[in-house]
Order: C-alpha cells, then structure tokens, then sequence
C-alpha cells in the first residue's frame, strides 16, 4: 500500500511539473519583469508579439507595458531590437556592422529593399524633383516651382526704379552733393510722409520715386539754393534703403495657399514660388492679380516658359489678392515630340502651337499627320489631322493628340558586304543601278574575293527572303547580263578564305614564346624557332619532335611523328631547318634529361653559416645541410630545431614567372643608378625589355597555367570538394607552409637515418637559441612564462600560473615543444599521467565545453515522456 501511495506521489509531481510549465507560457505576459530576452527563442518572441497583439497592443505601448511591470531598461532596449529584426528577417548573428551613431532602424521601405537613409538621401539630392509624382511631372510648368536647386526669391540689390511706388515703412536716402554734402535716412511714416529737419514733413506716400522726386528737391532748396536754375551746382540723388515689406493673399488651386509676406519689390511669380506653384488643378495660363477689389493683370506662365517674356509678370502691392484658378483646357501629347506632357491650351490656339509648346517634333516623328482623341458626350471620337490643318484645329479639355513615328524602312537602300574595299550601304539613283556599278561604288573587289559566285538576297513583296545566285566573274568581265537592283537588296560577296579552315602551326615544350602562329607557305622549322624567341637554356640537346595530322588513312594512325636532330649548341642541321611545315604542324622542343634547375633551401639560426643553399643533388639530407652550414655553434638548442616545410596548397612561381622576375630584377639595376650606360648595356637592356614585352603579349602566364599539372588540378579540387562539401570547415585556413617536429640532435649523431628527412625544395631549417622559460596559456587562473627549472613537472608550473580555472578541461591539457611536437595527457583508471616539460615548452589548457541550457520545449518533452512512463508503471503494477 505504502508502494501505491509513492507511485500516485511520484506521478502528481510530474504532471504538476508539466502544468507549471504551461502555465508559465500563459503567464507569460503577467510574468513579462522575469523575462530574459536572450534565452528566448524566435518563436517565443513572435508568441510574446501575438499575445499583445491579441490583448490590442502595438509595440511601443508593450514596451511601456514592460517597464510598468518592471522589466529593466536593459532587457526592454533587448526585446525592441529581436522584435525589430524578426519584423525585417533578420536573425541575431546577422545584423550588419554599421557607422557609430547609425541606427539598425534607420531604413526606408522602398519597392520592398532596405534603404539606407544615407543614400535615399543621395538620391533625393541627385533628382531635384524626386518628390513629384509621375503625373505632375508630365504637367508642363509644373516643375518650375518645385526645382530646388531654382529660386523666385525678388534682388535686391538693383537700381532704385523710377515706377516704384513709395509706401508705409520704405526707407529713402537722399544724397545732396556738390558744393554741400549732405546725407539724409528718411522713413516713410504711416501717413506717407518722410520728416527732413528744419523743413517739416514732405508727402511722398503712393507717389512713384520719379514723381517725388522734383517735390523733394523743391523743398530741400529752401536749404541749398544751388539744387535750382540754369546752372545748379549742387545735385540730389534718391535711392531706396531699407524697403518695406508687403502682404499679398494667395487663393485657388495653389499648393500652399494662404497670405504672405513679401519685399515690396515682388512679383507675381515671387509670390507663386513662396506658395509652392499651381496644384495639378491650377492654371498656368490665366493667373489673375486682383488690387482694390479690381482685376489689373493677367499672368501667363507660358510666355516666360517658351519665350522668356517677364512682360505680363505684375509687380504686387500691399493687400494684392493672386487667384489661381482651376485650369480650363488641358490636352495631352505623346510621341516623339522634344517634350510630351499635358498642355494648358487657350481657346484661340491650335495644333500647331501645342507643338511648338512641346519644342517640335523629334528626329523620329511621323510629322505629316497627328491622331486626336476626344471624349464626346457618350463615346469617343479620333481625328485624323494632316500638316495643313495644324493651325486651324482647335482643340478641347481632355484631347489626346498622339504623333506617330516614321517607318523604320529605307526606300532605296542596297548593302554589299563581304570582300570589298568599302562595305556598307548604298543609294539606288532614280535612273536604276546594276551589281557591276554597286561594285564600283564599293571600290571593287578585294584580292581574296571569291568571284566565281556570290549571292543576292532580295526582300520579296510579303517581306520574306530569296537568295539568288550571282556570277561575279562573267557580270564584271560583261559574259553574262548584269542583274537590276532592287530597294533592300543585299549582295554578299565571300572571301576565299571564308571558305576554308583558317590555318596555324603550335609550337611548345622549351621555347621562348610558346603558343599557335599563323601558317604561312613554305615555313620551314628554323623560321618558326626563330618567330617563337628561340630555345630555351633548357631544351634537349638531341632532338625536337614534329606532329603532323594524318589525311586520307584508314588504317588507324593518328600522327606521323618526325624527329628533327639538335646538336648540343641547339642548332639544326641545314637538312632539317629546312623542313617545310604544314597546316596544323604541332612541334615539340623536349627538355633535356639532364638538364636541373637549382632547387634552393635555408639554414636560419644557430649555425656558423646561416643562409640559403643549392641542393647538390636529389637525396641530400638534414644532416649533410648542417654540415654544409659549418655545424651547430655553441649557443644552438638542437632539441628545439624545426623543419618548415611548403604543403600541397603552396603554389610556387613556374620558371616562366621566375625568369621574368630575374630579368625585372636585371632591369632594375641597370637603370637605378641614373648614370649614363655603356653601348653594350645599352642594347642588353634593349634586348631585355623587348624580351619582357613579348611575354607579356604572348602571355605565357595563361599558357602556363591551362598546362597545369594534374596534381594542381586534383589540388584545386580538393579544396573546393572540403569547402563545398564540408560547411564545418568553411574557416578552414589551408597553409602552404607547416611546422614539422625533428629530433636534431639524434639526426646529427645517426646521419642518414628515418628522421634524418631527405630535403625539398623551399625547406627552411630553424635552429633556435638554447631557451630557458616555459608558458603557461589557456584555462589557468594567470597565463604567464615562467623560468624553466629541472626536475619540476607538469603541475608545478601550473601551480606557478595560479592553477587551473573552474572551466578547464584538465584532462585534455597537452604540451606544445620548441621543434613543435605535442604531447597530450594521457590516463590510467584515474591517475592522470601529463606529460613531461623542456625548455621552450607551451602548455595548454583548453575550456570545458559551454553547456547548453534546456529549452522550454524539451523540459515540457522530458516531462510528457516522464508522465507516460509513470502512467504506465502505474497501470502495470494495478494489474
């Protein structure tokens, strides 16, 4: 019974576990204060989102939400940003790196890309009317007022114009000078009066200046009596200071409607530019100046539009009214115009000044006709106007005039193309043209023109092809008819060489300039040695190979081969240079058996002599190097040699690329000096750079490689095989030099043996100093390097950097020795053997792997599959 009792126990734990678990997703937003954002999953966030939209919150009212309940700063600025990057796609892990003081939210949703604000920025500054749409830019005028880069902002500083009415606020300087200088600064007072001392006040207000101005003169002789008579000696002059500001009323079909204050100098088109222009429902024709309640001008933006006229543009007074109203007859044109768009027409205009509005057609238009759409009052009707009748058709709101375009087709075109002096297309005079005369325009026939056929391709009624044979011969020597060209025939006369192979001859193997050269008759072997740079130092001092094609065999032979003797000087016999080559020739220049080039290896350190050295011969060891390199001196550490070694990723320089740079180098040195050459240097230095020049164009470096090996193939392979195949080792870093552990001192003391490594070329020996410390790196409380003593262990100097930390990993700790050998701790039952220290030694201690906490998910799987098992011992032990 007390057994029954324990497995109903442990079964309520369990399923109370599992409630809880659930119950802490519900709670989930009551608990918010709790959350850590980090160890939430994305599905978790987007659960969070749900749940808050559900309960009618949008993001920032659940971040408010958040900091009521007590979520802390930190955690609420880490749940805007994975709420930010689930909305955009991004995961955490790859967020892009921005500039400081860029925000991540910073974008703009253009066509469904991510925009920087920078460049949207950049963009908006590089199109002055970014901002308009499709439709208002096609609104001739329209753009005037919205270029940001053009202003209607009123000068000021111009002369004062006579027709300037003085108002309320103007500021008058009057200049007397002569045989009395005086300078007067003279407000307009509210009355319209300005005060000059010792006269009193003088009534200017509503006059222009031209008209005040004998008034002001009048009065100020009273004070300077030579401003009068025949003969004055003193003079005035009056100019504006400080001009007073108007207020003008902007009403109707106005982007920005409303009243503004303007410089008394403003005009009409000032005062549109402040209030941003006609809407897309304003007139641009008819823009109205009211002033006391009377019309007294008419503004057509059309006339400065297309002519530059400022005729009509009214300059505005206090209290002015500017009504835009809505347009009356608007039409629009399409085609090859200089520019299409909607046009404001007035009723006494036509056709043809619509076109001139557009700036005339364009260099494809169809200009003999127009078509005219226009909506009637049920249906739509078209008009079909020709050039006679562009001035008197009125057009009507609404009307859609389309120009079309002109035929893509010549009326009396013929082409010869092919071998001919001058190819290309030619006229049909009216009185007609056969093929010997087009001949004659072409300049006549090429030496290669094949002039036993060519052929005449003729553009048939239904605009199909035929072809027609041509004797070219007999028409030009006048054997046979000659033949009447038609509009769009195309004679084609064919070079003989079109109809054969074209033919070369390859040469490769140890030559100066290998590669294909173009066949020519009689090329003999020596011609073609001597087009190809010559031999190389390299090439065999017995024979070259020629390969020739086989023709007309059936019995299974694929090259006749034919051996060409060479003597050691690398001359050929006259009876060989001679040999003529034929098409398709393929010599070979075969590399001499005997011929080595240096292989070069390096001694670095503790030797008597250190440097690079020629490998003398194939199976030249370790030990012969040192002792070539005068032996190990005194202060050498033999236990901390090291051999470097390239690896199968290391790509070395071809003998091409090595002769280039070797020659470079010469080059150089010729010419660093600056100081006058002598002849022989001179032409070496010629024969050099030409040399260098041909490599270059030849580009031996691409031949070099299309012949690489099959090894550098397999390489390349190899690497894009692991790379492709193998996602873990993306990082991977392929070295083309490792570090290979050798025991000096037994090579040196068993010369020949399996650890005395036969020599490679680009192997580099290091022999260290004798070395005295030991470093300690990765799970210790101190990394640090510690002097080496003998007889002290491996815990010892793990003592000596504090100990191990909580997270090392003691049991896969390992040492890392001066010649790179690496031991690793080994184990017995439970004694830990580690191995032992040299001078020189690293010792490294890796971390515990990071262990990854449980999700919620799998803690709600591991308490199902506890309940069911519970559930089920339950239900075996009742029965």
């Amino acid at each position: 019974m007390q057994g029954f009792f324990l497995k109903k126990e442990f079964l309520f734990l369990v399923l109370s576990f599992v409630m809880l678990v659930q119950l802490g997703y519900s709670q989930s937003m009551n608990d918010i204060q709790n959350l850590k954002v980090d160890n939430l999953s994305d599905a978790q966030i987007e659960q969070l989102i749900k749940r808050a939209e559900s309960a009618g919150m949008n993001e920032s009212q659940l971040e408010a939400y958040a900091r009521e309940r007590g979520m802390p700063a930190s955690e609420v600025g880490k749940l805007r940003d994975r709420i930010q990057q689930l909305r955009s796609g991004i995961r955490p892990g790859q967020q892009q790196q921005m500039r400081p003081g860029q925000q991540a939210g910073q974008v703009r949703q253009i066509a469904g890309f991510n925009m920087n604000p920078a460049l949207f920025d950049s963009i908006r500054r590089a199109d002055p009317y970014f901002d308009l749409t499709p439709e208002q830019k096609k609104i001739f005028g329209y753009k005037l007022f919205h270029n940001r880069s053009l202003t209607f902002n009123p000068s000021l500083n111009i002369p004062t114009p006579g027709s300037y009415v003085i108002g309320t606020g103007d500021q008058l300087i009057i200049d007397v000078y002569g045989a009395s200088q005086q300078s007067y600064e003279l407000t307009v007072t509210t009355e319209g009066r300005i005060m000059i001392p010792n006269l009193g006040p003088i009534s200017v207000g509503g006059s222009t200046v031209d008209a005040a101005r004998p008034r002001i003169r009048q009065q100020l002789a009273k004070i300077y009596s030579g401003l009068l008579g025949s003969n004055p000696n003193t003079f005035l002059e009056i100019r504006l200071g400080n001009i007073r500001s108007i207020s003008v009323s902007m009403v109707g079909e106005l982007i920005k409607p409303g009243t503004y204050t303007l410089p008394s100098f403003a005009s009409v088109f000032n005062a549109l530019y402040a209030a941003g222009g006609p809407n897309e429902n304003g007139t641009f024709r008819n823009i109205q100046v009211y002033r006391d309640s009377k019309l007294i001008g008419e503004v057509d933006i059309y006339d400065f539009l297309i002519k530059g006229e400022h005729s009509t543009n009214v300059t505005l007074r206090d209290n002015d009214v500017v009504i835009v109203q809505p347009f009356r007859n608007r039409v629009e044109l399409k085609g090859p115009v200089r520019r299409e768009g909607y046009f404001e027409m007035k009723p006494e205009e036509s056709v043809l000044d619509l076109i001139n509005f557009a700036g005339g057609f364009s260099s494809m238009a169809y200009k003999e006709r127009v078509t005219i759409r226009r909506a009637t009052g049920e249906q739509m009707k078209v008009h079909d106007l020709n050039t006679e009748n562009f001035s008197s058709f009125s057009l009507q709101d609404g009307d859609e005039i389309t120009v079309g375009e002109r035929l893509n087709r010549f009326e009396n075109r013929v082409q010869v193309s092919g071998a001919v002096f001058r190819p290309g297309e030619f006229s049909i005079p009216e009185e007609g043209m056969g093929i010997r005369t087009l001949i004659e325009k072409a300049e006549g026939l090429r030496g290669d023109a094949f002039s036993g056929r060519a052929i005449l391709y003729r553009t048939k009624e239904d605009l199909t092809l035929e072809s027609r044979s041509v004797d070219l011969k007999g028409i030009l020597d006048g054997t046979v008819p000659d033949i009447e060209l038609r509009r769009e025939d195309v004679l084609s006369i064919p070079s003989r060489y079109d109809l054969k192979e074209e033919y070369y001859v390859r040469i490769t193997g140890e030559i100066n300039i290998p590669g294909a050269y173009a066949y020519a008759e009689n090329l003999t072997v020596s011609d073609l040695v001597l087009k190809a740079g010559g031999f190389k130092d390299a090439a065999s001092n017995s024979y070259i190979e020629i390969a020739r094609r086989v023709r007309n065999d059936i019995s299974g032979k694929i090259a006749e081969i034919i051996n060409i003797d060479v003597d050691p000087q690398l001359n050929l016999s006259s009876e060989d240079a001679s040999v003529i080559l034929q098409p398709f020739d393929h010599i070979f220049v075969r590399r001499s058996p005997g011929f080595q080039r240096e292989r070069i290896v390096e001694v670095q350190g503790e030797v008597f002599y250190p440097g690079e050295f020629a490998l003398s011969n194939a199976n030249e060891r370790i030990s012969d190097l040192i002792r070539r390199a005068g032996g190990l001196n005194q202060f050498a550490y033999p236990k901390g040699a090291t051999l470097i070694r390239r690896t199968e990723y290391f790509q070395p320089l071809t003998e091409s690329e090595i002769k280039e740079q070797n020659l470079r180098s010469v080059v150089a040195k010729l010419t660093r000096e600056g100081m006058s050459l002598s002849e022989a240097e001179d032409i070496a230095l010629e024969r050099i750079e030409k040399r260098l020049l041909d490599k270059e164009e030849a580009k031996v470096k691409m031949e070099e490689k299309e012949k690489q090996t099959l090894a550098s193939r397999f390489r390349a392979e190899r690497l894009q095989d692991v790379s492709v195949g193998d996602t873990s080792l993306v990082q991977y870093e392929f070295k083309e030099q490792e570090l290979i552990g050798i025991n000096l001192g037994t090579i040196m003391a068993n010369p020949g043996s399996a650890q005395d490594l036969i020599l490679e070329e680009g192997d580099i020996i290091s022999i260290p100093k004798e070395l005295q410390t030991v470093r300690m790196r990765g799970e210790v409380l101190f990394p640090t390097t510690a002097r080496y003593q003998e007889l002290r262990g491996f815990k010892s100097y793990i003592s000596r950097a504090g100990g191990f930390t909580e997270d090392a990993r003691r049991g896969k700790s390992y040492v890392v020795y001066a010649n790179g050998d690496v031991q690793r701790t080994r184990k017995f039952l439970f004694v830990k053997f580690y191995p032992h220290i040299e001078p020189g030694a690293e010792i490294i201690v890796p971390q515990k792997p990071e262990r990854q906490p449980m999700t919620p998910q799998a803690w709600i799987g591991l308490a199902t599959s506890m309940a069911t098992l519970a559930l089920l011992i339950s239900n075996f032990t009742n029965n």
